[in-house]
Protein backbone atom coordinates (compact mmCIF):
# COMPACT_ATOMS: atom_id res chain seq x y z
CA UNK A 1 0.00 0.00 0.00
CA UNK A 2 1.07 3.77 -0.41
CA UNK A 3 0.30 6.47 1.32
CA UNK A 4 -1.85 7.68 -1.71
CA UNK A 5 -4.21 4.24 -1.21
CA UNK A 6 -4.25 4.86 2.70
CA UNK A 7 -4.90 8.65 3.32
CA UNK A 8 -6.13 10.84 0.13
CA UNK A 9 -7.11 13.55 2.50
CA UNK A 10 -5.02 14.03 5.60
CA UNK A 11 -6.49 14.76 8.46
CA UNK A 12 -3.96 14.86 11.05
CA UNK A 13 -3.16 17.64 13.78
CA UNK A 14 -1.32 18.39 16.79
CA UNK A 15 -4.83 18.73 18.95
CA UNK A 16 -7.50 16.66 19.57
CA UNK A 17 -9.68 15.43 17.17
CA UNK A 18 -12.77 17.53 17.10
CA UNK A 19 -16.45 15.51 17.22
CA UNK A 20 -17.08 16.42 12.96
CA UNK A 21 -13.71 14.94 12.92
CA UNK A 22 -14.06 11.57 14.63
CA UNK A 23 -17.52 11.22 12.52
CA UNK A 24 -15.75 11.41 9.13
CA UNK A 25 -12.86 9.13 9.98
CA UNK A 26 -14.51 6.64 12.46
CA UNK A 27 -17.22 6.34 9.39
CA UNK A 28 -14.32 4.64 7.57
CA UNK A 29 -15.11 1.65 9.68
CA UNK A 30 -18.37 -0.44 8.32
CA UNK A 31 -20.73 -1.70 11.05
CA UNK A 32 -23.38 -3.85 11.58
CA UNK A 33 -26.53 -2.21 12.99
CA UNK A 34 -28.23 -3.40 15.88
CA UNK A 35 -31.47 -2.85 17.83
CA UNK A 36 -31.11 -3.14 21.82
CA UNK A 37 -34.42 -3.62 23.83
CA UNK A 38 -35.65 -3.93 27.10
CA UNK A 39 -38.87 -4.00 29.02
CA UNK A 40 -39.44 -2.04 32.70
CA UNK A 41 -42.35 -1.04 34.50
CA UNK A 42 -43.13 1.54 31.74
CA UNK A 43 -43.00 -0.89 28.94
CA UNK A 44 -41.05 -1.66 26.23
CA UNK A 45 -38.12 0.25 25.33
CA UNK A 46 -35.07 0.21 23.23
CA UNK A 47 -32.77 2.35 20.45
CA UNK A 48 -30.31 1.57 17.46
CA UNK A 49 -26.37 0.40 18.43
CA UNK A 50 -23.74 0.22 15.57
CA UNK A 51 -21.07 -0.39 18.93
CA UNK A 52 -21.70 -4.43 19.33
CA UNK A 53 -18.62 -7.36 19.35
CA UNK A 54 -18.58 -10.32 20.69
CA UNK A 55 -15.78 -10.55 23.72
CA UNK A 56 -15.00 -13.73 25.30
CA UNK A 57 -16.26 -17.10 24.58
CA UNK A 58 -15.59 -18.63 27.73
CA UNK A 59 -17.70 -16.74 29.74
CA UNK A 60 -19.92 -16.11 27.00
CA UNK A 61 -19.47 -12.15 26.78
CA UNK A 62 -20.68 -9.24 24.41
CA UNK A 63 -19.90 -5.29 24.35
CA UNK A 64 -22.21 -2.72 23.30
CA UNK A 65 -21.81 0.89 23.66
CA UNK A 66 -24.79 3.60 24.42
CA UNK A 67 -25.25 7.05 25.67
CA UNK A 68 -25.51 7.21 29.02
CA UNK A 69 -27.51 10.84 28.57
CA UNK A 70 -30.22 9.35 26.22
CA UNK A 71 -33.89 7.87 27.21
CA UNK A 72 -33.94 4.08 26.83
CA UNK A 73 -30.11 2.89 28.17
CA UNK A 74 -31.01 4.25 31.59
CA UNK A 75 -34.33 2.55 32.10
CA UNK A 76 -32.23 -0.87 30.10
CA UNK A 77 -29.66 -0.63 32.76
CA UNK A 78 -31.99 -0.72 35.58
CA UNK A 79 -33.66 -3.78 34.98
CA UNK A 80 -30.29 -5.60 34.14
CA UNK A 81 -31.12 -7.30 30.79
CA UNK A 82 -31.30 -6.78 27.46
CA UNK A 83 -31.42 -8.25 23.66
CA UNK A 84 -29.15 -7.34 21.13
CA UNK A 85 -31.38 -7.92 17.62
CA UNK A 86 -29.21 -7.69 14.81
CA UNK A 87 -31.02 -6.34 11.63
CA UNK A 88 -30.78 -7.29 8.11
CA UNK A 89 -30.09 -4.82 5.29
CA UNK A 90 -33.92 -4.69 4.56
CA UNK A 91 -35.16 -3.61 7.84
CA UNK A 92 -34.00 0.42 7.44
CA UNK A 93 -37.48 1.29 8.57
CA UNK A 94 -36.60 -0.54 12.04
CA UNK A 95 -33.66 0.87 12.09
CA UNK A 96 -35.57 4.68 11.46
CA UNK A 97 -37.79 3.62 14.15
CA UNK A 98 -35.33 3.21 17.04
CA UNK A 99 -32.96 5.55 15.47
CA UNK A 100 -35.13 8.10 16.08
CA UNK A 101 -35.61 10.01 19.61
CA UNK A 102 -39.14 11.16 18.45
CA UNK A 103 -42.32 9.00 18.62
CA UNK A 104 -43.15 5.87 19.51
CA UNK A 105 -40.87 2.77 18.83
CA UNK A 106 -43.23 0.03 19.47
CA UNK A 107 -46.52 1.41 18.02
CA UNK A 108 -47.84 -1.03 15.48
CA UNK A 109 -44.66 -3.10 15.33
CA UNK A 110 -45.26 -6.91 16.13
CA UNK A 111 -43.13 -8.28 18.75
CA UNK A 112 -42.28 -10.93 21.05
CA UNK A 113 -41.45 -11.08 24.78
CA UNK A 114 -38.80 -13.81 24.95
CA UNK A 115 -38.29 -16.08 28.42
CA UNK A 116 -35.83 -13.19 29.84
CA UNK A 117 -38.42 -10.84 29.46
CA UNK A 118 -37.01 -8.31 26.83
CA UNK A 119 -38.52 -7.30 23.75
CA UNK A 120 -37.33 -9.95 20.84
CA UNK A 121 -38.19 -7.47 17.22
CA UNK A 122 -39.45 -10.00 13.62
CA UNK A 123 -37.30 -11.11 11.06
CA UNK A 124 -33.88 -9.98 12.57
CA UNK A 125 -30.82 -11.91 11.79
CA UNK A 126 -30.03 -12.58 15.04
CA UNK A 127 -30.38 -11.79 18.49
CA UNK A 128 -28.60 -12.03 21.81
CA UNK A 129 -29.59 -12.16 25.06
CA UNK A 130 -28.10 -11.23 28.03
CA UNK A 131 -27.94 -9.63 31.24
CA UNK A 132 -25.48 -6.31 32.54
CA UNK A 133 -22.45 -8.03 33.34
CA UNK A 134 -20.16 -4.71 34.19
CA UNK A 135 -20.28 -1.32 32.93
CA UNK A 136 -17.98 1.73 32.38
CA UNK A 137 -18.21 5.19 31.75
CA UNK A 138 -16.17 6.38 28.59
CA UNK A 139 -17.02 9.93 27.75
CA UNK A 140 -20.64 10.39 26.62
CA UNK A 141 -20.97 6.44 26.48
CA UNK A 142 -21.03 3.23 28.58
CA UNK A 143 -19.30 0.52 27.92
CA UNK A 144 -21.30 -2.32 28.22
CA UNK A 145 -20.17 -5.71 28.99
CA UNK A 146 -23.42 -8.27 28.91
CA UNK A 147 -23.57 -11.89 29.52
CA UNK A 148 -24.80 -14.03 26.91
CA UNK A 149 -27.90 -15.68 28.56
CA UNK A 150 -29.08 -17.13 24.96
CA UNK A 151 -28.13 -16.67 21.28
CA UNK A 152 -30.57 -17.06 18.48
CA UNK A 153 -30.39 -17.31 14.50
CA UNK A 154 -33.39 -15.70 13.05
CA UNK A 155 -32.97 -15.49 9.52
CA UNK A 156 -30.49 -15.86 6.88
CA UNK A 157 -30.40 -12.47 4.87
CA UNK A 158 -27.61 -9.79 4.17
CA UNK A 159 -26.77 -7.98 7.43
CA UNK A 160 -27.35 -3.98 7.38
CA UNK A 161 -24.13 -2.12 6.96
CA UNK A 162 -23.52 1.52 8.38
CA UNK A 163 -20.49 2.62 6.27
CA UNK A 164 -19.70 6.87 5.32
CA UNK A 165 -22.99 8.12 6.64
CA UNK A 166 -24.82 6.06 4.94
CA UNK A 167 -26.64 2.72 5.29
CA UNK A 168 -24.77 0.13 2.67
CA UNK A 169 -21.47 -0.35 0.82
CA UNK A 170 -21.50 1.57 -2.66
CA UNK A 171 -19.21 -0.50 -5.38
CA UNK A 172 -16.95 2.17 -6.29
CA UNK A 173 -16.89 3.65 -9.83
CA UNK A 174 -14.86 1.71 -12.43
CA UNK A 175 -13.14 4.36 -14.27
Amino acid sequence: MTAETIAPHSTMSAGAPTPDAMRRVMGQFATGVTIVTGLDDDGPVGFACQSFASVSLEPPLILICADHRGRAWPRIRETGRFCVNVLHEEQSDLCSRFGSSKGRKYDDLEWELSRWNTPSLPGVLMRVHAEVHDVHVAGDHDVIIGRVLELDTVCEERPMLFFRGKFGIEAPALS
